[in-house]
């Protein structure tokens, strides 16, 4: 969905943000989050404000080239990567940056994370990679994003936690929370001796089922014979 009203956008954005403050899914002043409007503007949080205490009047409502329409607030530096996003695909509503503990330290290693540990896993992500390094809010933190949005349901930022996107706000943090759930029980089982994936003929029928949801991308994760 495209947020068809103002008001429904911008308290999507403070629920989310009050949600990853309260898991711990962002500290201090981390993280971002976007919602994009029917009319292609784009409601997004302040810089310098924790998520967790976000108020109405803080949000900045932007062009899809980042102009200011509305709000007095100062917006994020890393809008250039939620602009990149909706840009390189119409079907994205709500985008969710976090750094939550077991992504953020999986992303330290700069790889994908592409097996599948569980159904809801396999389901909800499927491969998710890992964007190379760039400086916070620079271009190319931007462009190395945006490569992934229309293949992918989010993406690690190498040394930087995550990003996910989706039809909305919503989806996008689901996304988020699954993703760290995922890590935590990968170095869960990690530290019980084996990783036993979910076999090649389990992920054909959850093919299935992710159809039956909508969830068309995220590409189709390893699992064993």
């Amino acid at each position: 969905m495209r947020y068809t009203s103002h008001n429904e956008a911008k308290q999507a954005i403070l629920e989310a943000g009050r949600r990853l403050y309260q898991r711990a899914f962002v500290a201090a002043n981390d993280g971002n989050i976007s919602a994009r409007m029917s009319d292609g503007s784009i409601w997004a949080t302040p810089t310098g404000v924790s998520k967790g205490f976000m108020t109405e009047d803080m949000l900045v409502r932007l062009s899809p080239e980042g102009e200011v329409l509305d709000g007095t607030w100062k917006v994020s530096s890393e809008i250039a990567m939620h602009l990149a996003v909706y840009r390189e695909n119409p079907d994205i509503g709500g985008v969710v940056h976090a750094h939550s503990p077991a992504a953020t330290a999986f992303a330290t290693q700069g790889r994908a994370f592409d097996i599948a540990i569980s159904l809801e896993t396999a389901v909800q992500l499927g491969v998710f990679p890992c964007a190379p390094y760039a400086v916070t809010g620079s271009p190319m933190l931007a462009e190395n994003a945006a490569k992934y949005c229309k293949e992918y349901n989010g993406c690690f930022l190498e040394h930087h936690g995550a990003v996910t996107w989706g039809a909305d706000v919503t989806q996008a943090l689901f996304r988020t929370e699954c993703l760290e759930h995922t890590i935590i029980m990968y170095e869960h089982m990690r530290a019980l001796g084996e990783v036993r994936l979910l076999t090649e003929a389990q992920l054909t029928e959850l093919e299935a089922v992710r159809k039956k949801f909508g969830i068309t991308t995220g590409g189709r994760p390893k699992g064993r014979k």
